[in-house]
């Protein structure tokens, strides 16, 4: 999905007179995925992902994406997605820039 979003992109770019050379940068928290996208060989158990896999792999081959590893407690994305403790979730906030609005409302008590 995130592939063809990134396609999405650089066509609307394009359309709108903004020339954007550079591969986008999709980050990736899984080894296998990251693995199977750049591996041409399939195996019976990739079989269902296979037409998926195709195009990322088209996409990573012709530069529209590059495939980048992060670790999982980088992945911003796992405060909507996942349930966290206190501290992992309180470290993805920051990196959300997101703000209390009753906090400042009432003088930051």
């Amino acid at each position: 999905m995130a592939s063809c979003q990134a396609r999405w992109l650089t066509f609307l770019m394009k359309d709108l007179g903004i020339h954007h050379p550079c591969p986008i940068n999709i980050y990736c928290n899984n080894k296998s995925a990251l693995h199977i996208a750049v591996n041409p060989v399939f195996h019976e158990r990739t079989k269902h992902i296979e037409i998926d896999c195709h195009v990322v792999r088209e996409r990573v081959i012709n530069n529209t994406i590059y495939l980048l590893p992060i670790s999982t407690s980088q992945q911003i994305s796992d405060i909507f997605t996942k349930s966290l403790n206190p501290l992992p979730f309180r470290k993805l906030i920051s990196k959300l820039n997101m703000i209390d609005m009753h906090m400042q409302a009432c003088g930051g008590c």
